[in-house]
Formats: structure tokens, C-alpha cells, sequence
């Protein structure tokens, strides 16, 4: 059964109509969007740029060239695509969460970023930009909270050119036991805590916690991209797994 066939969906361990996940996601974001950059560091102990990093390098994007950054949030990824594509190109940093997206664009313009960047609340299963536009999207730490990921998938192949390329960088599954007993721990234990007193929320960081588990692994996310027509999909263990960027090409 494919994703759009189901009336119910998980928000972390919870069941939930499908028609609600969107708005419960919603909040989450809207509790954690001021916060959102000094938890990135706090969690991930300032790895998670090291992740995007290597997003970057394996993106092949090039002067002149249409970057979607999907799921954008604050829009690291954004700022960095900015520089490399040059006044000729064009970054779109995309969100479905208003209060990410202004807290992304006031970061981005206070760092004299702006010119070649436009920004768009969109929702990744139903994307507002024609067939064969972009030369690459980015999707990172965002796919998860999608509900329909199959649509959304499919959406992105769909704005595509043929010959870009879809890089989804997301929380995955460690391939060592003695890793993956820590960072459960860790997950579950140490980051609502931090949640809690950093954010002053830790049913959110819960939630995000919940909603890892529940993201598909490497092998069935490459599946997925390859069933929404994307090729030469192949994946790269970052942090043993602990997040995963995978590559798919339009052709």
C-alpha cells in the first residue's frame, strides 16, 4: 500500500488522520523556529554543518544555475548556494512554515544575502513552480515531517530538469548496534531535556526524537526515490548512519 492510499499517518510514535499531521507538524515548527539554529548546534554538537558541507560538495551546482532549497528553514544551505551560483542564478528557499521561512529570510538578508534569493511558503507534495525548472533541490531535515513523502518525492521529480539532481539529507539508521543503543539513549533521554531548557519546550524535541525513528532507512528511501522515476540513486553513511544524504538524478 503506497502512501496515498492510507487515511492515517504517524506523527512520531502517534497515529493521527492524515488530513491533521500537516497542522501538528506546523506547531512544532512554529514552537521551535526562534530557537531553531542554536539547537541544530546543541544537538548534533555543531556536526550538522559538517553534513551540509558535504551536501554542498556533492551537489555539482554551478554558476548561473536554479537551486530549490525545500524545507529550507533558516536557509544554511540557502546562504551557500547564494555565493556559488552568482548574480545569474537563482535560489529558492522554500518552506511550508511561515515562521521558519521569516526567521530564514531575516537571517539571510542581515547577512547582505538577498539579490539572487526569493522565498515561497509551498508545501513539498504540491509544488507551485513548473515542470523541468530546477537544476538542483535540496531537501534536508525536512522529508521526514512530509506527509505524503511518495507525493512529494514525485513533486520534486517533477520540477526537476533532466539532468538535475534531488540531494535528501536526513536523520537515518546507524549501522552499529553500540551506536544506534546510544544515540537512542541520547535521542530519547538528553535531547527533550535540552529541549526543555533551551527552547522551553520538550515535547517538540520528543516528537522530532519519534519522528526519526519513524523516517524510512537508507535502502527504502533509495526505493522511493527510484519509484518517483529518480536514477542512479545511491546514498552516503554520515556519522555511521546517523544521517544519511541520498542522490538521485532526472534524466
Amino acid at each position: 500500500m503506497s502512501e496515498q492510499d492510507k487515511s492515517t499517518t504517524h506523527f512520531g510514535y502517534k497515529t493521527v488522520e492524515a488530513n491533521e499531521k500537516e497542522q501538528m507538524v506546523a506547531g512544532v515548527f512554529h514552537s521551535v523556529a526562534a530557537k531553531y539554529d542554536l539547537m541544530n548546534d546543541l544537538m548534533s554538537f555543531g556536526v550538522h554543518r559538517l553534513w551540509k558541507r558535504f551536501t554542498i560538495d556533492c551537489s555539482g551546482v554551478r554558476k548561473g544555475q536554479k537551486v530549490l532549497d525545500l524545507a529550507g528553514g533558516t536557509g544554511d544551505l540557502t546562504a551557500k548556494f547564494s555565493r556559488v551560483v552568482g548574480e545569474t542564478g537563482q535560489v529558492v528557499l522554500a518552506d511550508i512554515n511561515d515562521s521558519m521561512l521569516k526567521v530564514g529570510r531575516d537571517k539571510l538578508r542581515n547577512k547582505g544575502l538577498g539579490c539572487n534569493i526569493s522565498y515561497v511558503q509551498a508545501n513539498a507534495e504540491a509544488l507551485p513552480f513548473p515542470d523541468n525548472h530546477f537544476d538542483l533541490i535540496t531537501i534536508a531535515f525536512g522529508l521526514r515531517n512530509v506527509t505524503n513523502k511518495d507525493k512529494a518525492l514525485a513533486s520534486m521529480q517533477r520540477v526537476l530538469k533532466p539532468g538535475g539532481r534531488l540531494l535528501v539529507l536526513e536523520f537515518s539508521k546507524p549501522q552499529h548496534e553500540v551506536m544506534n543503543k546510544l544515540y537512542d539513549f541520547y535521542s530519547f533521554n538528553v535531547l527533550p531535556k535540552v529541549g526543555s531548557l533551551v527552547a522551553k519546550d520538550s515535547d517538540s524535541y520528543q516528537y522530532l526524537a519519534e519522528s526519526i525513528r519513524m523516517h524510512p532507512d537508507q535502502e527504502t528511501l533509495k526505493g522511493m526515490m527510484e519509484e518517483a522515476g529518480l536514477e542512479q540513486v545511491e546514498y552516503f553513511n554520515l556519522t555511521d548512519g546517523i544521517v544519511a544524504l541520498h542522490r538521485g538524478f532526472k534524466f
